[in-house]
């Protein structure tokens, strides 16, 4: 009975030795930095580092962006309320303008002469008149 015992005995801690071997040789694949999920785990967390700088470079240049913009708001503001100010004024300026004989100092210009000649003449180099 003992031989048995013995017997059993040997072959659960060889079939334990087995076991282990293959579940090393498994885990030292699994963990892999090349082919492994060890590379994949490596892989993502270059990945996450470069998503972190780029979103804080991004955040950085949306929050210049938001003071740029509130900048030109406040100008476009005020633009609108000197446009709205000059538009109230033009409301007190007559439509129509008055006739020239009731505007002072106001002259019309003297017509030339009629002639039966034209103004220019234009001549031949070779021409005299």
């Amino acid at each position: 009975m003992d031989l048995i015992a013995d017997i059993f005995l040997v072959a659960g801690a060889l079939g334990a030795g087995i076991y282990c071997y293959v579940l090393g040789r498994r885990l030292n694949r699994f963990n892999n930095l090349e082919k492994g999920v060890g590379g994949a785990v490596a892989v993502l967390s270059a990945q996450v580092d470069d998503l972190t700088r780029t979103l804080s470079a991004a955040q950085k240049t949306a929050s210049v962006s938001a003071e740029t913009l509130t900048d030109l708001t406040k100008r476009a503001e005020d633009i609108s309320r000197r446009l709205e100010l000059q538009m109230a004024a033009l409301h007190d300026v007559p439509e129509t303008p008055e006739p020239l004989a009731k505007q002072p100092y106001v002259t019309e210009p003297a017509a030339p002469p009629p002639t039966g000649e034209p103004m220019f003449i234009r001549r031949s180099n070779g021409e005299a008149r």
